[in-house]
């Protein structure tokens, strides 16, 4: 029998169309104006979390939108390794959390942390307030460790980041989906894509306990560069 809804989401150019149809009955269930909305959304390009208004990473469910960057499923590792890597942390950070969605993971992993998210951009920070709120993490706005409580300043046991590692020349590759509806300052990484990254490290020294633990997201080509911004300094790299 035929389903009337891959077909659709096919018709509009969706390779996934069975992941999607599947997704979206997951979500909305039986509503065809919902469904309608969605499939018109996703013809106009609108990534398919956004058209939902909910993404799943690492076993967990989060509220995203239009222009709040939809997590990504190679950024799950993150979380598996700085779990396996940092057990019995206290105080724990999800640097540049956009919807909140790595947060939100740690939480449910370290149940014993207390878990705060930071973003720059007041869209973000609302998706990811409305997340912490359901999942019970800490969203503040602002730039990178300046955004945390100054309590916490020298008591950061675990940061986590899946920084914008995109270098500039890059960006018009990424793909159109996502480059429309996404900021390019979640993205966007500078002529070698590590610059927030050396934002990050640079404030290392201020805000993590002594055996502090940064992990992080680069592209294999990054590694070398990245080792070299990290120093000494305790950086696990995830690689992808």
């Amino acid at each position: 029998m035929s389903d009337r809804l891959v077909a659709r989401l096919r018709a509009v150019g969706c390779v996934f169309a069975e992941a999607e149809a599947a997704e979206i009955r997951r979500v909305l269930g039986h509503d065809d104006d919902a469904t309608d909305a969605v499939v018109a959304a996703r013809a106009a390009g609108t990534p398919l979390e956004q058209a939902l208004g909910v993404a799943r990473f690492a076993g967990v469910e989060v509220e995203v939108g239009d222009g709040v960057f939809v997590p990504r499923l190679r950024a799950e590792p993150l979380v598996d390794d700085a779990v396996a890597a940092a057990p019995d942390a206290r105080v724990v950070v999800d640097l540049g959390c956009g919807s909140g969605a790595i947060a939100a993971a740690l939480h449910r992993r370290l149940p014993q942390a207390r878990v705060h998210a930071v973003d720059i951009d007041p869209v973000a920070l609302r998706f990811a307030a409305r997340n912490g709120r359901r999942h019970g993490f800490e969203a503040h706005l602002g730039d990178w460790w300046q955004a945390l409580p100054r309590t916490l300043r020298g008591r950061v046991d675990l940061a986590v980041a899946y920084l914008p590692h995109v270098p500039t020349a890059r960006l018009s590759g990424i793909a159109g989906d996502y480059r429309a509806h996404e900021p390019d300052r979640a993205v966007a990484g500078g002529a070698d894509g590590l610059d927030p990254l050396r934002a990050v490290v640079a404030g290392m020294d201020d805000w993590m306990s002594p055996d502090g633990l940064l992990v992080t997201f680069v592209a294999d080509e990054q590694h070398i560069a990245a080792r070299t911004v990290a120093g000494a300094r305790r950086v696990l790299f995830v690689l992808g």
